[in-house]
């Protein structure tokens, strides 16, 4: 349980502006009962919501799951805090509206094409954003309204959130900076996550985003009618991919006093509203439970690897999966390519080519990309949708093949590109198909692919010796 020492101000102990994010504590675990206190004795004993709570608080409990659903599954968190969260004045439709969030993906907001889409570092705006002006949706499908989908957004500002908070009803934000670090005040306590970092902001949940670095850029995944949840290890075994003890989980701290004109702003169904109150929603002095924010940092991740022949599948690499009903089947998994060392004898190292039923979406947080010689660049993405054939350009191809098989092991470093990959198809909102951004030249990295067809039949080696693999080949095809 963490502790701190008794709180006798009654001004405001941390702004949001992030001036104290210097030494925060955490709680680690994955999926985890928590259970974290601002002062001593501020968490009830033996109930959830006694009749007068410990220093005068309000006991609200925030719900991430029906109440019926099973326990292994079942998602929630008691906030006991200052004032309850219900003291504000009505929603109204912001003004003015956003207009490039989208929830419910259909005709009349977005489009389809099989067509691969690669898209250039979007530049961060001159003129002060915040990050919820700065946000934007690429793609989706489904829609938040029925529960089930997910919507693809990027970010770009310069300017931290300023009394206000945001509050996203339609579901779980995946965030993955990509430039600048993000300083996020939540109800549960405070978040400091870096490029190479990526946090998880469950439904519901309010928090405001300073920019310590200045200007930012990042990418994020939404998911609707479900949560991440670690990836089953099969035969792995008990350990590796992503340890459950390595993700982090802030410790309550909290905010008193007045705050005239605080706005909470609400996406709902896709649509901004707003609602004035007098008080900051940071103000929960303890708290207990399941259903909290969390980060992890990506270079802790313990990556599979080939150790003989042929290139393995990318859902080797997965860091956190939204499941579907159906086994094995993913509404949206987050799936990286960290530094490696590549061994495969005999085998084309870098990714093969693909044609998948799923629909992948990738960005690049630094460096390069082992399949990408040029083109795909830091902040950038491309998204190759269901059957849309995709895979190494070029030039990766023919310095692969250059290289022959007398190539050693070697280590990928300088690199940490990923993937929001979905079993549904995605539509592509109009912005971002008419973004200047668009690399309409994306499709030439492939066009000089040659034929290397030849009825001549040649040793592998070109020295014209058989290795041992060779005649294993030739005694099995006899």
């Amino acid at each position: 349980m963490e502790k701190k020492s008794q709180h006798q101000s009654s001004s405001l102990i941390r702004k949001t502006d992030g001036e104290d994010f210097s030494d925060l504590n955490y709680e680690s675990g994955f999926g985890n009962s928590f259970s974290s206190e601002a002062i001593d004795g501020a968490l009830p004993r033996g109930q959830n919501s006694p009749l007068v709570c410990p220093f005068g608080l309000y006991a609200e409990q925030i719900s991430g799951t029906s109440f019926t659903s099973p326990r292994k599954l079942n998602q929630r968190s008691w906030l006991y805090r200052i004032k309850p969260s219900v003291t504000h004045e009505p929603f109204k439709p912001r003004v003015p509206a956003h207009g490039k969030l989208v929830s419910e993906f259909d005709k009349s907001n977005s489009y389809t094409t099989p067509t691969q889409l690669r898209w250039k570092p979007v530049d961060i705006p001159d003129s002060p954003t915040d990050f919820i002006d700065g946000l934007y949706t690429m793609c989706g499908a489904g829609s938040s309204f029925i529960r089930h989908g997910y919507a693809i957004h990027m970010y770009t500002a310069n300017k931290s959130m300023d009394n206000c908070a945001f509050c996203n009803a339609d579901g779980d934000f995946l965030v993955v900076p990509q430039k600048g670090r993000l300083w996020i005040a939540t109800e549960c306590g405070k978040l400091e996550v870096s490029p190479g970092e990526i946090a998880v902001l469950p439904q519901g949940f309010r928090f405001a985003v300073s920019l310590p670095d200045g200007p930012s850029r990042g990418y994020i995944a939404e998911i609707f009618g479900t949560h991440f949840q670690l990836p089953d290890l099969g035969p792995i075994g008990a350990n590796g991919l992503a340890a459950p003890r390595d993700f982090l989980v802030p410790t309550a701290w909290f905010e008193e006093g007045s705050r005239l004109g605080y706005t909470i702003v609400q996406k709902f169904g896709g649509e901004l509203f707003t609602a004035r109150q007098d008080f900051s929603p940071f103000n929960v002095v303890a708290w207990h439970g399941n259903y909290v924010p969390y980060k992890y940092d990506i270079s802790k991740f313990c990556p599979y690897n080939t150790v003989l022949v042929d290139h393995g599948d990318p859902s080797i690499n997965t860091v956190l999966t939204a499941p579907t009903d159906k086994p094995g089947v993913a509404l949206l998994d987050f799936v990286i390519f960290p530094p490696r060392w590549s061994v495969a004898e005999h085998t084309f190292r870098p990714p093969y080519y693909h044609r998948n039923c799923m629909s992948e979406f990738m960005g690049l947080i630094h460096g390069g990309y082992e399949a990408k010689a040029d083109g795909f660049l830091p902040g950038g993405a491309s998204l190759h949708s269901c059957m849309t054939p995709h895979g190494p350009d070029t030039k990766t191809y023919e310095a692969t093949i250059a290289r022959g098989s007398k190539a050693g092991p070697y280590k990928i470093t300088d690199t940490m590109a990923f993937m929001f990959e979905s079993c549904l198809i995605p539509r592509i909102c109009p912005w971002a198909l008419e973004s200047p951004f668009m690399d309409h030249d994306y499709y030439q990295c492939w066009i000089g692919l040659r034929s290397h067809f030849s009825y001549e039949e040649a040793d592998n080696e070109s020295d014209g010796e058989l290795t041992m693999w060779d005649m294993e080949q030739r005694i099995l095809c006899a």
